[in-house]
């Protein structure tokens, strides 16, 4: 191989390189914290109505006059009179507490409190709950 000549290379070297940050990655907090650390200016905009949903709200509708001229009443129907005495007292029958008595039908004791103090939208199915736990009929004639 002495005495053959130069030696030289037949291929170009090839440099790789990271891809650049794309915009989420721009935006990620480890990498803004690692720039400023760097001493990179760091740019920060606040956009128009960023994070709201005003555009969809804002244009007044057709239907705006008659939502404005509706007198209804529109409330939800709420637990009866009897209904909530009728709880209490089978509660206390079977000395219970309200804690208790929500333990026993699976439900949170707010629950238990807001049917006795006739808060609660009435819903069936807890109702039922009731009647079985309590061994009373609290609904009307089945």
């Amino acid at each position: 191989m002495s005495g053959v000549g130069p030696i030289s290379q037949d291929w170009e070297p090839v440099v790789i390189r990271k891809k650049a940050p794309n915009a989420a990655a721009k935006k990620d907090e480890k990498a803004v914290n690692a720039a400023r650390r760097a001493g990179a200016d760091i740019e920060t905009v606040k956009k128009y109505n960023a994070g709201t949903n005003k555009a969809a709200s804002s244009g007044t509708s057709l239907n705006t006059k008659r939502l404005d001229d509706d007198t209804e009443n529109l409330a939800h129907e709420r637990v009866p009179t009897e209904l909530k005495k009728a709880i209490m007292q089978a509660r206390m029958d079977k000395k219970l507490t309200q804690a208790q008595l929500a333990q026993i039908i699976n439900e949170k004791p707010q629950v238990i409190q807001e049917y006795e103090l006739g808060k609660a939208i009435p819903n069936q199915q807890i109702i039922g709950k009731l009647e079985r736990a309590l061994g009373a009929k609290l609904r009307g004639k089945k």
